[in-house]
């Protein structure tokens, strides 16, 4: 009996329908497996995975790879947005194991949930090398039967192997000058100096990389930092992964030259480059990087927002074809004859040349995907919109790919702070009101009566798993960036409500962070990774917040927190830059102060613009009308308007500028 339905998972009710007897992961299904003596199958994907498509459709379809699964094995399916921990657990295990990772994950396991043999997609019939599935399952079958000993040995060595990488706090140090430095020269040498971005194909958007070079510039100045980040989101915007009709960011470039894109769209990538965009702008007013901002920000607006006024967490990458075919991209690419039936002969002409769309084509079956292969002259701009419009109105015709509407509270956390940030950044209260909504679904269905963070929702009811470290931080990053935009103290007082859960939950006795809470489910290990891998790491987003909200309040117990967490960052900057992004980000607001910035005035007027347009790293901003400050914000306490006129107060390190009211003169203290 399949026992997927009725789940929240959009990933696990496409498989509800599937022969396999799936269960969830739940107690049930390894007392299952202990009473029948037989292993457990677990496939752990994602309802926008194209390859865990591939494999449904290859095997878990299939009536006789069905039965022979349900006869020797329990399978137990995850979606691995819905169960980060049991997806990070097994997945170290894998990458131990094999020396490589991805998803669909394969793992077979004993009724005590031990892991002894790996593996990700596994093709129908033998093919490069790879075992068909069916052999892999008749192997594991006769090892099960024959080698019990054998099994249990490996389990337990994989275990233990497991068990024994806890992470200290602070076993780098705090970093520092130095630390920062060697991680930028690191930097500098994985550069692709050719077209932008760090290290070869496949190439991932460097969101969080990014931001460090943003405010490792705003900081020293150093101009390589800004060159490298701009030249990456250059590259980017004018590349196959940018949507060059409807905005918005695919996953990543299958090449180096950011050409073909792997189509799926993650609200979690829109969301930081969103963010990312905002500041370049922020740091040298490019025109490109307006636009891009903006563009993503309707995007996620248009696309993902759901009815409950939350944000979904991704488009399929897959959708029917005009031949009724359900493959990868077939929204999003064209040939020239479709652009001469939209455009007419000449505009088509010119469409092409524009868009980079060749008769042999850049992806497949001679489909091309639109890039930009040069910026617009001044009297094109008229007819690239047209084309666009025309083109864009066009593809809303074609087959839209599947959306799964599961709300990831980490992910609208990023959402928050990008939208919140890119509406005050360029007068667009419209994304405002869509952060603050997203905002209020957070704390109404997530928070909800049980004071504790859930992980998702959908259709407004939430979901079965607490919440883990990136959601605490993340929303609490998006409620502190809501709080400095709109001057709404409650969104502070949220934020604190999460981060004083992650300082009696989530944090062990010597300060180090791990990414499930104290009390929840017991895993063969608690999962506990500093590094960023799509999103930034909980580690390192707790931190962060940690670290905003103390300059909010001067907290020292969130202050000496978020120091001990950034221990990591001075062990594994220098080393691996390009994986802990997030964390030297954090890692340069705590070497400016953070700034901290108290507006007595009207939230909205010229002086809080100001202080939110300053390019300081990680400052934070309070603001208010003088009458009620003190309710809504400690920076605002005994800060009274000067001569009557909106002023600005800015404190580092423990000392306070002079008080102002100009507006040019509080941008210089910020590096505006």
């Amino acid at each position: 009996m399949n026992r997927l339905a009725g789940v929240t998972s959009p990933y696990l009710l496409q498989h509800a329908d599937n022969p396999v007897d799936w269960w969830p992961w739940s107690p049930e299904a390894f007392e299952e497996a202990r009473r029948r003596d037989v292993p457990v199958l677990l496939s752990v994907g994602y309802a926008s995975c194209h390859w865990c498509h591939v494999m449904a459709h290859e095997s878990f379809e299939d009536t006789a790879v069905a039965e022979y699964l349900n006869a020797h094995f329990v399978p137990v399916k995850v979606d691995r947005e819905e169960r980060p921990d049991v997806d990070a657990v097994y997945m170290e295990a894998v990458q131990a194991a094999t020396g490589q990772g991805g998803w669909p994950m394969t793992v077979f396991l004993t009724a005590d949930a031990e892991p002894f043999y790996f593996g990700t997609y596994f093709p129908p019939e033998p093919r490069h090398g790879m075992p068909a599935f069916r052999q892999v399952l008749e192997g594991v079958v006769a090892a099960w039967s024959d080698r019990r000993e054998e099994v249990a040995e490996v389990a337990g060595r994989i275990v233990r192997d497991l068990a024994g990488r806890s992470l200290a706090a602070g076993e780098g140090g705090l970093p520092g000058e130095a630390e920062l430095a060697q991680a930028l020269l690191r930097l500098t040498r994985d550069y692709d100096e050719k077209h932008g971005g760090f290290g070869g194909a496949p190439k991932f958007p460097p969101s969080m990389v990014i931001e460090f070079l943003l405010r490792h510039h705003a900081r020293t100045g150093a101009e390589g930092a800004l060159q490298m980040a701009a030249d990456s989101c250059a590259a980017m915007a004018h590349g196959g992964i940018y949507d060059q009709l409807g905005g918005g960011f695919a996953r990543y470039s299958v090449d180096r030259e950011w050409i073909v894109p792997h189509f799926e769209k993650m609200l979690y990538d829109n969301a930081l480059l969103c963010r990312v965009y905002a500041h370049l702008w922020r740091a040298t007013g490019s025109d490109l990087a307006r636009r891009v901002a903006l563009e993503t920000a309707d995007f996620m607006v248009r696309e993902l927002r759901t009815a409950e006024g939350g944000f979904a967490s991704a488009l399929d990458a897959d959708s029917e074809d005009a031949q009724g075919r359900h493959v990868e991209g077939a929204f999003y690419v064209w040939t020239p004859a479709q652009l001469r039936e939209v455009l007419g002969e000449e505009d088509a002409d010119f469409a092409a040349g524009y868009f980079g769309v060749t008769e042999e084509g850049t992806f497949e079956e001679g489909s091309s995907v639109l890039r930009l292969m040069r910026d617009a002259e001044p009297d094109e701009e008229a007819r690239v919109a047209g084309v666009r419009a025309r083109l864009l109105a066009a593809r809303e015709l074609r087959a839209r790919p599947e959306r799964d509407d599961k709300i990831v509270a980490a992910w609208n956390g990023l959402a928050i702070a990008a939208l919140a940030e890119t509406g005050a950044y360029f007068d667009r209260p419209d994304l405002i009101e869509r952060a603050t909504e997203a905002a209020d679904l957070l704390v109404r269905v997530h928070m909800g009566e049980a004071a504790r963070l859930c992980r998702t929702s959908r259709d407004g009811r939430a979901g079965d798993n607490s919440g883990v470290l990136e959601d605490h931080g993340d929303v609490a990053e998006g409620f502190l960036a809501l709080a400095s935009v709109t001057g709404e103290g409650a969104w502070l007082d949220f934020a604190g409500f999460l981060l004083d859960i992650v300082l009696e939950r989530f944090t062990g006795e010597d300060g180090q962070l791990f990414d499930t809470a104290d009390d929840a489910e017991r895993l063969i290990r608690r999962p506990q990774d500093p590094t960023d891998s799509a999103t930034p790491a909980g580690w390192t987003a707790a931190a962060g917040a940690l670290l905003s909200y103390a300059a909010h309040t001067g907290s020292e117990a969130h202050r000496t927190a978020a120091e001990r967490a950034l221990g990591i960052v001075g062990a594994l900057g220098p080393k691996a830059p390009r994986f802990i992004g997030w964390g030297l980000a954090v890692a340069e607001a705590l070497l400016d102060g953070p700034r901290e910035v108290a507006v007595a005035g009207p939230v909205g007027g010229e002086l809080h613009r100001t202080a939110l347009l300053g390019r300081a790293p990680g400052a934070v901003v309070a603001a208010g009308e003088e009458a009620d400050a003190g309710t809504e914000f400690p920076l605002l306490v005994d800060r009274p308007l000067a001569g009557g006129e909106p002023t600005a107060y800015v404190c580092r390190h423990f000392v306070c500028d002079a008080p102002t009211t100009d507006a040019g003169e509080l941008a210089a203290k910020l590096g505006g």
